[in-house]
């Protein structure tokens, strides 16, 4: 089919990738796009609707998601049998759910799981109960908005000598997770604002957006990290990044790439960064990758933490520094707001970082993971080179890729079934990042002694032999 109709509101609130995906979804539910029809390229439909070819990515991403078009390389997309699809996917679904319900996974490579043996409860314990008294009754009272100060000068201590953030505890605001203080974001930068994210990137934060009806457009990562040239060539206004380890590639902004993309921030005043530094404690080779914050000279950076990969993700506490120029704003949006952090879990980890517990525990937890970094590249490495592996330099996963005819579909069922968890790299992309098998391994959770054995349940499982040694 050479071109596709499709009347665009370009001065509606309905963003124009979704506006397209919609028009294409009904088409093809109501039969006018016949099934094995072939679509109209990403740049011919784009320069037909007068929109970006990013834009026509986004909504062809997420057509091939939900099943209703399919992506061959280097041929085009193609409509897909809805009733049949259904059907399969179904069964697929139904498959999974049944293998969940009789398996528990007693093998969990997942990326979110931390070292709970190590976590510091006997310190932990003694500030719960100094917190946990009469004497700190007004802690029952709502306290201020932004998080109480104690904590945000803890904070703000902590990322100056430790990240490089320069900032004031006037500009840090405490909200409990990511999820919650990205559509507070949002909602400062205004309606005009158009977000580049990561290709492949973090999923929870790109439905973020989607949810909140944000345009998001996605740039390519690749070993240096996101594309800022096809960053500067895209219409984005607001650039969310995981520049010290991307996530899930593991990859680390190149130098020059952390210049370029400060300087496109800087070239229009309603250009901003959204900095994630979500596990930036844990780089195990050469020294820290300062903050894109701490770079900053234009007071366009926002950023992001969190202490669920520090502490523990049940603790429900992140944090925000926003830029001088947003500070006013957010007052003004939020105003009437009350902070979603209980207060007594503030002063609780207040008192744990006055008191240096939490740098303490940070050195003693970079040694455990190291330790256990070294532990599975090394029970990898016998596998080589029918499974690589990359992203080693910090976090508490790796990416691995299995050099194989079979499909990355057929690995995960065949390691769901054996009662492994794992995910996939494509499972974060839109379109297809990684044309071999590849799959996140997270090491956080598992024991020093246990990983080895792991690895090799799982090769065992893929039928994947080790390589004899050569003399």
């Amino acid at each position: 089919m050479e071109m596709l109709l499709i009347e665009l509101k370009k001065d509606g609130d309905t963003p124009l990738y979704e506006q397209i995906y919609e028009q294409i979804r009904i088409d093809i539910s109501d039969g006018k796009l016949p099934v094995g029809m072939k679509l109209p390229s990403k740049r011919k439909l784009g320069e037909f609707l007068n929109v970006s070819q990013t834009t026509i990515e986004l909504a062809y991403g997420q057509l091939i998601a939900e099943g209703f078009i399919s992506s061959v390389p280097r041929k085009g997309f193609y409509v897909q049998e809805i009733e049949e699809l259904a059907y399969v996917q179904h069964i697929q679904i139904t498959d999974r759910i049944d293998v969940q319900k009789q398996n528990t996974f007693t093998l969990d490579f997942s990326t979110g799981h931390i070292d709970t043996n190590s976590f510091p409860f006997t310190q932990w314990r003694k500030y719960a109960k100094e917190v946990i008294d009469e004497s700190s009754k007004e802690l029952l009272l709502l306290g201020d908005s932004h998080g109480d100060i104690e904590l945000r000068q803890e904070i703000s201590r902590y990322l100056y000598y430790s990240r490089g953030v320069d900032c004031s505890p006037e500009q840090i605001i405490v909200g409990s997770g990511t999820e919650q203080l990205m559509p507070l974001v949002i909602r400062i930068l205004g309606t005009k604002a158009t977000y580049a994210i990561e290709n492949p990137g973090y999923p929870l934060t790109h439905h973020v957006f989607y949810h909140n009806n944000r345009e998001a457009i996605p740039i390519r990562v690749d070993v240096e990290g996101i594309d800022v040239q096809s960053l500067q060539q895209s219409e984005a206004t607001v650039a969310y990044v995981t520049p010290s380890h991307q996530f899930p590639t593991g990859t680390v902004l190149s130098a020059a790439r952390r210049t370029a993309l400060l300087n496109w921030a800087s070239s229009d005043d309603e250009h901003f960064i959204i900095e994630d530094d979500y596990d930036s404690e844990f780089r195990y080779t050469g020294r820290p990758i300062p903050a894109l914050q701490g770079m900053d000279k234009g007071d366009s950076v926002i950023y992001l933490s969190t202490f669920s990969k520090s502490l523990m993700p049940s603790l429900r506490i992140a944090y925000m520094v926003l830029p001088n120029v947003l500070l006013s704003r957010y007052k003004n949006a939020f105003i009437h707001y009350s902070s979603t952090v209980p207060r007594l879990d503030q002063h609780i980890l207040a008192r744990f970082m006055a008191d240096g517990h939490f740098s303490r525990h940070l050195n003693r937890m970079r040694k455990i993971y190291k330790r256990k970094l070294q532990t599975l590249t090394e029970a990898l490495k016998p596998y080589s080179p029918n499974v690589s592996f990359s992203g080693d330099e910090a976090g508490m996963h790796i990416i691995i890729t299995v050099h194989t005819d079979q499909s990355e579909d057929s690995l995960i069922d065949v390691a769901q079934k054996a009662g492994i968890r794992l995910n996939s790299l494509n499972s974060y992309s839109t379109g297809l990042v990684s044309k071999e098998p590849s799959f996140l391994i997270g090491f956080g959770g598992l024991s020093v002694d246990s990983i080895e054995e792991a690895i090799d349940r799982l090769m065992t499982v893929w039928n994947i032999k080790k390589c004899s040694k050569t003399i």
